[in-house]
């Protein structure tokens, strides 16, 4: 799955240069110029890791960042930070925000790519292979089998979609929306009970001979895979 991106920069012309270089590097962008609306896309998308101006109009990246990480389906959500400011003291307080990295502008496009390539890796190591692991349930990508404690388990196509979507995520919690965004696309239209929908079917697989519920409901927040 091609990860999403949330550009939020008020810099037009450095909107336009990221978006052609990230897409270029394998990234799917979605892009706003205000931090109120970047709490909206989190809400609504599936986002996989965010670039975040610090000096926004309104609302500023810093306080972006302090809301992301105060909320629980978004609290572990990759961010970087990016700004003019080079000052260790101004550095210091991005990271101590949340934030995962911190890169100065004039940003280079190859140093970029890498820096968000490192930082998917630590939140989502499962992206660099074919074979998912989580708890006692295999998932080989390149076969397209699931294996619970051993035993083949029959998934539909979006079952198998929906499982490896919190694979690649675990423990992590994803709203109703962002799981239609992450499965079905964002240019369906796709009723919120649908979701739950599959989810129960996922779970009847996954659980066949009374094995432990791996998906944790979340009351109004939505579902994560949780070991517990």
């Amino acid at each position: 799955m091609t990860p999403l991106v949330l550009l939020v920069e008020d810099e037009t012309a450095l909107v336009d240069v990221l978006r052609y270089n990230l897409e270029r590097g394998g990234f799917d962008v979605v892009a706003t110029e205000s931090g109120e609306r970047a709490l909206e896309i989190v809400d609504e998308r599936a986002i996989d890791i965010v670039l975040l101006d610090w000096m926004l109009p309104h609302m500023s990246g810093i306080e972006v960042c302090r809301q992301l990480r105060r909320r629980t389906t978004t609290r572990d959500l990759p961010i970087i930070m990016l700004t003019a400011r080079s000052d260790r003291t101004d550095r210091v307080r991005g990271l101590d925000t949340g934030a995962d990295d911190y890169i100065s502008k004039p940003v280079a496009p190859d140093e970029l790519l890498a820096r968000m390539r490192a930082v998917l890796r630590r939140a989502r190591p499962a992206l660099a292979e074919e074979k998912l692991i989580y708890a006692d349930i295999e998932m080989s990508l390149s076969e397209y089998k699931v294996r619970r404690g051993g035993e083949l388990i029959a998934l539909g196509p979006t079952e198998f979609r929906l499982l490896r979507h919190f694979m690649e995520r675990p423990g992590r919690v994803f709203s109703r929306n962002q799981l239609i965004d992450a499965v079905w696309g964002h240019d369906f239209y796709i009723d919120s009970r649908t979701v739950d929908v599959h989810i129960r079917r996922l779970r009847k697989a996954l659980n066949a001979g009374k094995k432990k519920d791996l998906i944790r409901t979340v009351r109004s927040a939505g579902y994560a895979l949780d070991a517990g």
